[in-house]
């Protein structure tokens, strides 16, 4: 049962991040595959109508964990809180940006929130990506399961840790890298004109490199963590999630390589699902790897509240119907590709 329910949150994270990660890399991009202001407010376009709903996977997640791992939010909440403060100040800010950006017909207030919401996403993808490295690294957990963390303390991914060190960066470039690429592709998708060719250029040389990222992530991790690797050649999940990398790596290059944007859209989503499918699978059972003594660390089994799994059982299924529901609903309304026009008041 707890395997069970540890599965389902992955499955609620997985979730949010390939949805909502796809808007974090189109907004890294922004700048970069649009030069005028109407260009640009393609690519909002392109996210506008999808972005608030998809963090209903991540208030779904914390709800979840909340309920089945109680003992492992109080301790990640206490002592990942000075990420998750800059994560929530990021969410804010790129919510504002894309609001209020299209509804002056001014350069400079476009100019403005073009940067907050560019900003905004670029500090999200970091975030997420250090917060990934700093799961697979592990924290300064002590023997009554609390934790704290500065900034960064000697840079080194061992002991009284922070949450930057060489490692946690290296993760956080990759994220950001491999996001980008992945908003890219959506982009691919959802536009066209020059938007579309711009974002197909990005996709191109962003997924190429990915690939040597990816393989110093692993050789790190390694290094960091060598019992993951041990554990894992054990776990055929991770090997059912290596499968889904490869035929999903298959997919996408053949999607772009044929100029074929679903395809590579759909390799794209089974590229990040099977490497955090992975990395979860790995990471279990212990939930927080404590950094100044393998024995402190938490396990889902310790942190899990079996009391709760009944009322858990009940409305879980409901919400799940509800927001898939939702989804497919929301998909096929903004199914096309995306194009904008100025009225005479000059809004979008």
């Amino acid at each position: 049962m707890i395997a069970t329910w540890y599965a389902i949150v992955s499955f609620m994270l997985i979730a949010y991040v390939i949805l909502d990660g796809r808007n974090f890399g189109a907004g890294m991009l922004h700048w970069f595959v649009a030069r005028t202001p109407d260009e640009r407010r393609q690519v909002i376009a392109a996210i506008g109508p999808l972005w608030s709903w998809h963090e209903v996977w991540l208030v779904g997640f914390g709800g979840t964990l909340m309920a089945v791992f109680p003992r492992l939010m109080a301790s990640a909440f206490a002592g990942y809180y000075l990420a998750l403060m800059l994560i929530l100040w990021g969410l804010i800010l790129r919510g504002i940006a894309i609001e209020v950006g299209g509804h002056i017909n001014n350069r400079l207030w476009q100019g403005f929130w073009d940067f907050v919401f560019v900003f905004s996403n670029f500090l999200l993808a970091i975030l997420f990506g250090a917060a990934a490295g700093n799961l697979e690294r592990g924290v300064p957990l002590d023997a009554q399961g609390n934790f704290s963390m500065a900034f960064f303390t000697d840079f080194t991914p061992r002991g009284n840790v922070g949450l930057l060190d060489w490692y946690t960066v290296s993760v956080a470039i990759f994220v950001a890298v491999l996001l980008a690429a992945h908003g890219a592709t959506y982009l691919t998708l959802k536009t066209e004109g020059l938007v579309n060719n711009r974002s197909a250029r990005f996709a191109n040389c962003l997924w190429c490199a990915v690939v040597p990222l990816f393989l110093a992530i692993t050789i790190e991790s390694w290094i960091v963590r060598p019992d993951l690797f041990r554990n894992s050649i054990h776990n055929p999940f991770c090997w059912l999630g290596l499968l889904v990398i490869i035929v999903s790596a298959v997919t996408l290059v053949s999607g772009l390589a044929a100029h074929r944007e679903l395809r590579a859209f759909v390799g794209s989503n089974g590229l990040l699902m099977g490497v955090l499918a992975t990395g979860a699978a790995a990471l279990f059972p212990v939930m927080l790897y404590s950094t100044l003594a393998p024995e402190n660390s938490l396990t889902a089994h310790a942190s899990a509240s079996k009391g709760a799994f009944l009322y858990v059982v009940f409305w879980w299924p409901i919400g799940l119907a509800l927001a898939i529901g939702y989804f497919v609903f929301i998909s096929r309304r903004y199914a096309g590709k995306v194009s904008v026009k100025r009225d005479n008041q000059g809004f979008y």
